[in-house]
């Protein structure tokens, strides 16, 4: 007793479950416990069809007939499986059977003259039998109806399209004005009609260029810096496409920005007037049709504002800003060759140029007059200027600059007046410090200043009366000598080499070449045709004017393999193979098989000769051993089996010959000369006994053409070994001589071929100055002169010809030659020296010698 209360009975305590209640409270009278579903079914007799979980009832199957006593022995059967099944509480309930649903395929719409059916359909009764088949004819049975389903065809959805505010825009607008009547008459100005085009919709406007110039034109500073900052970029970046004619107006509209660069240090705003009636009276008015004359006086003539360079406002330093980008666009623009005529062809842009070069000296004008000269470098090849003319007293104005740059410019941009009209500048206002000025800044060591002021001088002395001008107020004698001092400017050294007696080659030996064995057991390794190729090599070479009989090659070769081939069982080289393959062997046209028929009909092969030393596979040559001795005299009555040679007929006569064994190595061959020619013997410990007596009495040194020991003298076999030595090449390695020899090394070069001599040449040094290499017709090589040396001779030579020129015209031919003697009587020595030494100069020096009478 937990609760101080008396606990329920038993019966509906401990034997239920606590399930649908309060336990404290339950009592007999007020709880009735309840039963489970299947034993409330049973006791309560339920036969309702409707009971889910009841027993079920006995059902008649469709093919039993009544009084059938296996159908009720199988239904009473049936019940009490079903009574059994239930009452275990631990086995799954079966699942309820489904009647498939079976469509009616038959069509509801009736014929005209069809008869309706009045039966309505019947459900099946699938009771559960025994004899249940699942492939039954029965077309009320559900395995009938699974066979013979068949799907309702599909049917085509019908599809609409949404209408949405991004495919309809419009009617969305009409929507919400409609909804919104203050708004409709708010946006009535702005309603969008159908069929009209708003500016800004539908096309993506003009490009970068045309607006541009649009902006330029229009006026206002801030559309002119937007426009102003991309033509600089592009002006810059793609300059070789960016031409006046293809953007009328451009460069008109460009040229009236720069002219506002007066207007901020003088009190007047230049206009341009395009018109013929002559030249405007109005001082602030240019003429677009001829030029200015007397723009130079115009601006004398104007009122410079007091300006602090040390401090400026925002409008002037805003306002220069942009007439500096408007000249750094023409003066880009003006680089290309097609835009520089363009503007060449405009009247005003000489004035601009006088404009911009003739602002005050200030900080502030050095970057504009810098862009008026480079775009005057690029104009005045167009310009026929004359010494009146404003432009190019602007020039030479600026010649008196201290600026470097603005110098450099100004002579480069006078030098090229006229240059593209076939006409001579003739240069004639040149002031006389201006001409002396140019003759000191060449002693500067400034290249490029030098380069503009030898250009300049070139054009100057094109004249003669320039040329007197020159020489009547300058030293000319020192300028004489510092151009002579140019013409070496830059030089380098140059050696060449000139053939002066050329290679005589020897006389082809008698006997082809008896190969020693090594060489012999490298060629056994080949197989034809690789073998007969690399014999032909080691044996022959390649001379246009050499001949030899087939039958001969062909026998040397068989006599040299025969007997290795019989050996070895395989058959020898055919004839006719060996003397196809001599032809492939050395790739030259020059070998090839002939037939001569004078005196006797012979079949040759022309353009090889043997060889005086063989050579192995590998490019190594043999040494030959030109030791002299004494042989009889053979007749050639064969080919020897052995070596190739002609079989010997000995005779009573000898003659004095070569030993003509070779060997690979110096060593080799030293050895050969010891042991066989002086009978040298060695001792037990394997070095050579330098105490050996020779056979004859005495040794001699009888190798080809050496004449060092005298008949008389008898030198020790030490003296003749450490001799021999003298005759042999260097070896490739250094050789290991036996320590108790201690002969000198090796050290001379292998003789030549007998008959033969190497070319002689003779070595030049020439010392040439810059040029360019250009290819003539013949294959030869011309040498085109550039750089300073090139324009020093340039104005020699206008000097030499001047000279002469004005002596001649005056007509005294003694005092002419007593001036040109002056001018390059001292200097003449150094130009002769030049002309046979620099190859770059020598016609220029040529024609300046034969000017000045050398």
């Amino acid at each position: 007793m937990v609760h101080n209360k008396e606990p329920p009975p038993r019966e509906i305590l401990e034997d239920l479950s606590a399930r649908g209640g309060d336990l404290l409270t339950r009592t007999l009278e007020n709880y009735r416990p309840r039963g489970s579903r299947e034993q409330g079914s049973l006791g309560a007799g339920d036969d309702s069809e409707n009971s889910e979980r009841g027993t079920p009832k006995q059902e008649k199957g469709g093919s039993e007939e009544p009084g059938s006593g296996s159908g009720a022995r199988a239904s009473r059967a049936i019940y009490k499986w079903a009574i059994l099944i239930k009452s275990m509480p631990g086995l799954r309930q079966a699942p309820p059977q489904r009647v498939l649903f079976n469509p009616d395929v038959s069509s509801s719409r009736q014929s005209r003259h069809g008869h309706a059916n009045t039966s309505s359909p019947q459900p099946s009764s699938l009771g559960i039998t025994s004899n249940y088949n699942y492939n039954s004819s029965n077309p009320n049975s559900a395995s009938f109806t699974i066979a013979n389903y068949e799907p309702k065809p599909l049917v085509p959805l019908t599809m609409r399209s949404v209408v949405t505010p991004g495919n309809n825009p419009l009617l969305f607008q009409r929507q919400k004005l409609s909804a919104n009547p203050h708004l409709a008459k708010e946006d009535k100005a702005s309603h969008i009609q159908k069929g009209v085009m708003l500016p800004g919709t539908g096309f993506r406007g003009p490009n970068i260029y045309m607006r541009s110039l649009m902006a330029l034109r229009s006026g206002i500073p801030e559309e002119q810096a937007y426009a102003l900052h991309h033509l600089v970029k592009i002006s810059h970046e793609q300059g070789d496409k960016y031409r006046f004619e293809s953007f009328p107006g451009l460069a008109e509209v460009l040229l009236e920005k720069t002219l506002e660069a007066s207007s901020l240090f003088y009190d007047i705003r230049w206009k341009i007037k395009y018109s013929e009636d002559g030249s405007p009276n109005d001082t602030s008015t240019l003429d677009g049709m001829n030029g200015t004359p007397d723009i130079l006086d115009r601006i004398k003539s104007l009122k410079q504002y007091a300006i602090d360079d040390d401090m400026e406002t925002e409008d002037f330093s805003e306002s220069l800003s942009r007439v500096n980008e408007s000249a750094l666009v023409l003066r880009n623009m003006a680089m290309l060759e097609n835009n520089a005529k363009y503007l060449s062809e405009m009247a005003p842009v000489k004035d601009l140029l006088s404009i911009l070069l003739n602002l005050p000296f200030s900080p502030t004008t050095v970057e504009i007059k810098h862009y008026a000269l480079d775009i005057a470098e690029q104009l005045t090849r167009y310009y026929p200027l004359d010494a009146e003319d404003p432009l190019s007293i602007s020039l030479i104005n600026q010649v008196d600059s201290t600026d470097r740059g603005a110098i450099l410019t100004s002579l480069r941009a006078i030098s090229r007046i006229s240059m593209n009209l076939g006409e001579t500048s003739t240069l004639s206002g040149i002031p006389v410090h201006v001409l002396r000025q140019l003759c000191e800044w060449l002693l500067l060591d400034d290249e490029e200043f030098v380069h503009a002021c030898l250009d300049f001088l070139y054009q100057y002395t094109g004249l003669t009366e320039n040329v007197e001008k020159l020489l009547e107020n300058i030293q000319p004698e020192s300028l004489i000598n510092q151009l002579v001092r140019l013409l070496q400017y830059g030089a380098r050294p140059f050696p060449e080499r000139t053939m002066i007696k050329p290679a005589i080659r020897g006389q082809a030996p008698e006997r082809i070449p008896n190969l020693p064995d090594e060489l012999v057991q490298q060629l056994f390794k080949y197989e034809e045709p690789e073998r007969s190729s690399h014999w032909l090599r080691s044996c022959f070479e390649v001379d246009g004017g050499s001949l030899i009989t087939q039958i001969e090659l062909w026998q040397a070769y068989q006599a040299r393999f025969q007997l290795h081939d019989q050996a070895a069982g395989r058959a020898l080289f055919p004839a006719a193979e060996f003397i196809k393959n001599v032809s492939a062997t050395f790739g030259d046209a020059k070998v090839k098989a002939e037939v001569i028929t004078e005196p006797t009909q012979k079949f040759i092969i022309r353009g090889i000769r043997p060889r005086w030393r063989p050579v192995d596979p590998r490019g190594t040559i043999y040494l030959r051993c030109h030791w002299q001795v004494a042989r009889p005299v053979l007749a050639m009555n064969g080919i020897n089996g052995t070596n190739g040679s002609a079989t010997p007929s000995i005779g009573k006569d000898k003659r004095v010959e070569d030993c003509a064994t070779f060997y690979s190595s110096p060593e080799a061959l030293w050895t050969h000369i010891l042991k066989d020619h002086l009978s040298g013997h060695k001792t037990a410990e394997g070095s050579w006994d330098l105490t050996s007596i020779a056979s004859s009495g005495h040794y001699t040194c009888r190798w080809l053409q050496c004449h060092h020991f005298s008949p008389v003298s008898n030198p020790s076999f030490r003296e003749i070994a450490t001799h021999v030595k003298q005759h042999l090449p260097t070896p490739t390695k250094p050789a290991s001589t036996p320590s108790s020899a201690k002969f000198p090394s090796f050290h001379q070069q292998p003789p030549p071929d007998p008959g033969s001599a190497d070319a002689e040449f003779e070595s030049t040094l020439f010392y040439d100055t810059p040029h360019d290499l250009r290819p003539w017709r013949d294959g030869t090589v011309i040498r085109d002169p550039k750089g300073l040396a090139f324009g020093a001779v340039l104005v020699l030579r206008n000097l030499a010809r001047m000279v002469r020129k004005i002596e001649e015209e005056k007509g005294a031919s003694g005092d002419r030659e007593e001036m040109l003697d002056k001018l390059f009587g001292g200097t003449r020595k150094h130009l002769f020296w030049v002309m046979a030494h620099n190859r770059a100069l020598k016609s220029q020096m040529a024609d300046l010698i034969a000017t000045i009478g050398g």
